[in-house]
């Protein structure tokens, strides 16, 4: 069997390629982010297996589906523990909770040898997994104020943008320092409120105002309470901007 590694955790990767030497296996390639992963399937046919891990360096992997449509036998590996895991297992659909277990990939790999590809199978799994959720993301957000703390609803935030080395998020009252990056914020957000338009802003969606072009084929975006620099998406990420508001 050619089998796909999806993967952010380079250690993790790294075992779990060598935990599958004993099989007769070959591994095509290893990933580490939605990104990556949409590039390759557009580039490359579709393997007999893939090991998908649930949480990428860019976000969930769900992501991917909405712009590919997997036929490979999927093993999800997650650090995550749900009763929502067992679930998959009697669709026929394998989990591997990390660190990895060699009987366990010897039980999941039996088992995905077994599956049939069928759309049908597919179209059960996505509709099990749109009920799934892998993690509670931030709903709020302490501040300091001199002497004291304010807490922060997320649906108050405008935007988040780092700054001389410090991340501030942005509110109609003003800006507040917080002790977080934007990477680790990508995380944290759910993206179906929050975007990374570019390396310094992650904006709200319910924050937009408006959305002009701009210069060599990006766009500018209004918010309604920021108004100190211009947010420009990045070229790269137009694309995905663009499906994200849609």
């Amino acid at each position: 069997m050619k089998a796909l590694i999806i993967e952010d955790e380079l250690p993790s990767a790294r075992r779990l390629e060598r935990l599958l030497q004993g099989f007769e296996i070959e591994i095509l390639d290893k990933l580490s982010s939605i990104k990556s992963s949409i590039n390759w399937f557009q580039k490359n046919e579709q393997p007999d297996l893939i090991f998908l891990d649930v949480q990428l360096s860019d976000g969930l992997c769900f992501e991917i589906f909405k712009y590919v449509k997997i036929t490979s036998k999927i093993i999800f590996t997650t650090a995550f523990i749900d009763y929502s895991i067992q679930a998959f297992d009697y669709n026929s659909i394998s989990y591997l909770l990390k660190p990895i277990n060699k009987e366990k990939l010897n039980e999941a790999i039996l088992k995905a040898q077994k599956l049939h590809q069928k759309e049908t199978d597919f179209e059960q799994f996505k509709k099990l997994m749109s009920t799934y959720k892998t993690e509670k993301y931030k709903e709020s957000f302490t501040v300091k104020l001199g002497k004291k703390i304010k807490i922060l609803k997320t649906d108050e935030i405008g935007c988040f943008f780092s700054f001389e080395n410090a991340t501030y998020l942005n509110t109609s009252q003003g800006n507040y320092i917080i002790n977080h990056s934007l990477t680790s914020l990508q995380n944290d957000l759910n993206p179906a409120e929050f975007f990374r338009v570019n390396r310094t802003y992650i904006v709200h969606i319910n924050a937009i105002n408006d959305i002009i072009g701009y210069s060599n084929s990006r766009l500018k975006i209004i918010l309604n309470s920021y108004n100190e620099n211009e947010i420009i998406v990045s070229r790269e990420r137009v694309k995905d901007f663009k499906a994200w508001i849609d």
